[in-house]
């Protein structure tokens, strides 16, 4: 094999494989991220099904309207949906190698997300001392499913941005941190765009 051939364009065949693998690494921890995200959107499917065939089939209250307060809801969405726009800076910001804005908004997003769960705690508490258990009626043992599945969801991401955020300002992270980054950022939009689903079927319904 001719010289021209083995380091064309100036890449060596070894460059060359080692590039092409690194790319294939790339689109792998995508795609199975990807498939992971994809089953747990068939798990909450189910759950938000189980709610749908169980909603207004309580025959005992409390009842959805006895203790709702959709404002705090409202209050505690807008939280949890802005912090998408936050992640996205933080993403970009680990992309174009800005560390600092990386970090600022890795962090914001985080306390958006611990402020969700805050105000999901606080409701769960309200409800709980209004007589909505877990194994009252249909509409507690669905509804504490669901929005309780959602909620270690959300803390679990606040848990990962945290610790992410530490990896990155050590230098932990190994390979492309954009895409560490960017990987971190599907799952929180993930968790975002489930509970725009739930907030609409559980809350807004009820007020239509």
């Amino acid at each position: 094999m001719s010289a021209t051939a083995e380091h064309h364009h100036g890449i060596t065949t070894t460059d060359a494989e080692s590039h092409h693998y690194a790319a294939l690494g790339v689109e792998h921890l995508k795609l199975a991220f990807w498939i992971f995200l994809g089953s747990d959107c068939f798990f909450f499917g189910s759950l938000i099904g189980m709610y749908m065939s169980y909603r207004g089939k309580s025959l005992v209250g409390p009842y959805p309207l006895d203790v709702f307060d959709v404002n705090i809801t409202s209050i505690s969405t807008f939280i949890l949906l802005m912090s998408s726009f936050t992640m996205v800076l933080a993403v970009l910001g680990a992309k174009t190698g800005r560390r600092g804005m990386c970090l600022t908004f890795l962090l914001v997003t985080a306390a958006c997300g611990a402020s969700f769960v805050g105000f999901q705690i606080y409701e769960f508490n309200h409800f709980f001392h209004e007589g909505l258990t877990l194994q009252g009626n249909l509409f507690g043992s669905s509804f504490y499913t669901l929005t309780g599945f959602h909620g270690t969801h959300v803390a679990i991401g606040v848990l990962w941005l945290l610790l992410q955020a530490v990896w990155y300002t050590q230098g932990w992270i190994r390979g492309d941190e954009g895409l560490m980054v960017e990987v971190t950022g599907l799952y929180w939009h993930f968790v975002d765009i489930v509970w725009i689903v739930i907030f609409t079927i559980i809350y807004l319904l009820e007020y239509t």
